[in-house]
C-alpha cells in the first residue's frame, strides 16, 4: 500500500500520482507539463501495460494529456472520471492528439528543409486518444463506487471546472484499510456557472493542491460585466477589436456568461449588437458539453436563468467559426468585435493567427483572463515585450494589453485553507502538491503552523508508505539545467513499449488451459520468425 509521486511536485503542471495495493497498480491523473519545466520528474515505476485503472480528477490537460501516450504504451485499464469529465475528455483528449500531430508535421516539414533527416513522431496520435477514451468509465458525483474488493473510490464537486473533482480512495491490503483524498484542483468561490467546492469530512491521508496557495483573490468582488464593458466601449470607438485568449473549457463558457448579461443589460452605448466570435472548434464543442450537463453542475444563479427559459451562455450575434474559412473571414471583417479564441496562454490554435492580425494594431485591445504561465507566449506579452515572433515573422506589440484579474478558477489561499478545514479530524499526514516550487514549501508549513496539519510538500520520485505511515524514499528533487524541448517519442520507442505490453499479457494468462497458451506461444513465434533480423 504505497504512494508515489510523479507530476506536479514543486512545480504546477503535470499532475501524476502512482498508488500500488495489493498487487493493483493505479495513477491519479496522468497529465501533461505546460510551461517551464523546474523539476525531473521519474517514471512511472511501472509498465504502462501493468497499471489497471486510472482516476481522473478533471479534463484539463495537464491532469488527462497523457492518457494517450498511456494507451500508445500498452496501457488497456479503466479511466474512472465523473460524467461530464468523460465528456469533456472526449473532444479534448483528440484535440490534444490533432495538435500533436500537427507540430510533428511542422516539425518534419522544417526538417526537410534544413535536410535534417531525423524523423519527429507526434507524442500520440489520433488512435491513442481514442483508445484512452475507450477506457474511460462515467460516474455520478457522490455516488460510492467499488472498483474491486480491496478499492472503492467516490467523486465530489470542487467547482474548478464542469465535472471536476475531488477523489476519495478507500484502500484495503490485508487486515490495514487506509482512505486516502485526492483535492485535485479546488475551485474558486463564486465562479459563473458551476457550483462551489464542495469538501470531504474524512481521510487518513490528503494531497491538496497549492497552485495560489501564497496569495488571496479580490474578496471585493469585481463587477466583471461591467468592466468588462468598459473595455469594449473603449476599444470600439477607437474602431479596434478586442480579442481575448480564453482556455476553450471553462474560460471560455464564463466569458460567454458575461458577454449574454452586457447584451441583454445593453451595457455597450453605441454599440448593443456588436458581433462576438468564438473562433475554437473545440470552445464550440465545449459549449455543447455544458449545455448537456446544466443539471448536474450548474449553480443557482446560473439555474435561475436556465429555469426561465434562457440559456445562460449564448445570445444575439454571437458566431461560431468552425472551419478553418470561417476563421480567416473574422480578420476581413472591419466591423469592431470581440475574438474569442484558444489557447488561453497563446501557445497553440487560432488565437496566434488573430494576435498577428490585431497585436500590431493600437487601436485594438488583448485581453488576458486567465493565468499565464512562465515561458508561453501569453505571459511575455502580459510581462510587456515589445515584439514576438509569430508563422516566421515579427510583430509588434502595439494593442492595449488588458489583464482582468480575480477571474481565477483555482481557491485562493483562503480557499484552500477553507476545504482542508472541512475534515472533521485532521488526517494523518497532508501532502502538499501542484504549486510553485517555494509555494508548495510555504503552505505545507502554514497549514502546519497556523492549523497543527502534519503537512510536507514532496519531490518527484518521493514514496510514503500508507499501511505503515512512513516514507519509503524521500527525494530533493532533480533540477532540470536547461529548457527542454519537449520530448517527442520515436518509432522504436512505441516498439519496445508494444514489447513490454506483449509480455504484461503473457503473465495475465498463466493458468491458462494448456492448449491456449500453446496457440499463443506459436503466434508469438510466428511473428518473431518475419521479424527476426
Amino acid at each position: 500500500m504505497k504512494l508515489t509521486f510523479v507530476g506536479a511536485d514543486h512545480e504546477v503542471t503535470g499532475s501524476c500520482h502512482y498508488i500500488e495495493n495489493g498487487g493493483k497498480h493505479m495513477l491519479v491523473d496522468y497529465g501533461m507539463e505546460q510551461g517551464v519545466n523546474l523539476y525531473e520528474n521519474v517514471e512511472i515505476p511501472v509498465d504502462a501495460a501493468m497499471i489497471d485503472y486510472v482516476f481522473l480528477t478533471h479534463a484539463h490537460i495537464d491532469h488527462s494529456g497523457l492518457l494517450p501516450l498511456l494507451y500508445s504504451k500498452g496501457f488497456r485499464g479503466q479511466i474512472y472520471a465523473t460524467e461530464a469529465t468523460c465528456d469533456l475528455c472526449n473532444i479534448m483528449l483528440r484535440d490534444s492528439a490533432h495538435i500533436q500531430m500537427f507540430e510533428a508535421e511542422w516539425h518534419n516539414r522544417k526538417a526537410k528543409r534544413s535536410r535534417d533527416v531525423d524523423e519527429y513522431v507526434p507524442l500520440y496520435n489520433m488512435q491513442d486518444a481514442d483508445g484512452a477514451i475507450k477506457c474511460l468509465v462515467p460516474c455520478k458525483y457522490g455516488s460510492k463506487i467499488k472498483v474491486n474488493d480491496d478499492i472503492s473510490i467516490r467523486f465530489t464537486d470542487v467547482g474548478h471546472l464542469l465535472g471536476s473533482a475531488a477523489i476519495e480512495v478507500w484502500l484495503r491490503e490485508g487486515d490495514v484499510s487506509k482512505k486516502i483524498v485526492f483535492s485535485g484542483d479546488v475551485g474558486n468561490i463564486d465562479q459563473p456557472l458551476i457550483k462551489d467546492p464542495g469538501t470531504v469530512e474524512e481521510a487518513d491521508y490528503v494531497v491538496i493542491e497549492s497552485t495560489y496557495g501564497d496569495r488571496l483573490h479580490e474578496r471585493s468582488r469585481l463587477d466583471y460585466p461591467t468592466e468588462l464593458a468598459k473595455i469594449l466601449k473603449t476599444t470600439f470607438d477607437k474602431g479596434g477589436n478586442v480579442v481575448i485568449p480564453s482556455f476553450a473549457v471553462g474560460r471560455t463558457q464564463e466569458m460567454l456568461y458575461f458577454l449574454r448579461h452586457i447584451k441583454e443589460e445593453k451595457l455597450v452605448e453605441g454599440y448593443e449588437d456588436f458581433e462576438v466570435y468564438m473562433d475554437s472548434p473545440l470552445a464550440v464543442e465545449a459549449t455543447g458539453v455544458f449545455n448537456k450537463n446544466i443539471y448536474d453542475c450548474f449553480d443557482e444563479e446560473a439555474m435561475a436563468l436556465v429555469n426561465k427559459g434562457i440559456n445562460p451562455i449564448t445570445f444575439p450575434g454571437l458566431n461560431l467559426s468552425i472551419t478553418s474559412e470561417e476563421s480567416k473571414a473574422i480578420n476581413f471583417d472591419d466591423r469592431p468585435k470581440v475574438i474569442l479564441s484558444a489557447s488561453g496562454m497563446c501557445e497553440a490554435g487560432r488565437i496566434r493567427h488573430h494576435l498577428k492580425h490585431n497585436l500590431w494594431r493600437p487601436e485594438c485591445t488583448i485581453l488576458f483572463v486567465g493565468y499565464q504561465a512562465v515561458g508561453t507566449l501569453g505571459r511575455s506579452i502580459v510581462d510587456g515585450i515589445k515584439e514576438v515572433r509569430l508563422f516566421g515573422e515579427t510583430v509588434e506589440v502595439r494593442a492595449q494589453i488588458v489583464q482582468m484579474k480575480g477571474l481565477s478558477g483555482h481557491a485562493d489561499k483562503a480557499g484552500l485553507t477553507a476545504w482542508m478545514r472541512g475534515f472533521v479530524n485532521n488526517p494523518d499526514k497532508v501532502f502538499v502538491v501542484h504549486g510553485q516550487d517555494q509555494v508548495c514549501d510555504d503552505f505545507a508549513e502554514y497549514l502546519k503552523e497556523e492549523y497543527a496539519f502534519d503537512a510536507y510538500a514532496p519531490y518527484s520520485g518521493t514514496c510514503f508508505d500508507l499501511a505503515k505511515g512512513t516514507f519509503v524514499e524521500e527525494t530533493s528533487g532533480i533540477k532540470v539545467v536547461q529548457k527542454k524541448k519537449r520530448q517527442i517519442s520515436s518509432v522504436f520507442e512505441r516498439l519496445i513499449a508494444a514489447g513490454q505490453r506483449l509480455l504484461t499479457v503473457i503473465q495475465h494468462n498463466e493458468g491458462g488451459a494448456n492448449k491456449d497458451l500453446a496457440k499463443f506461444a506459436d503466434q508469438i513465434n510466428s511473428l518473431c520468425d518475419k521479424w527476426d533480423r
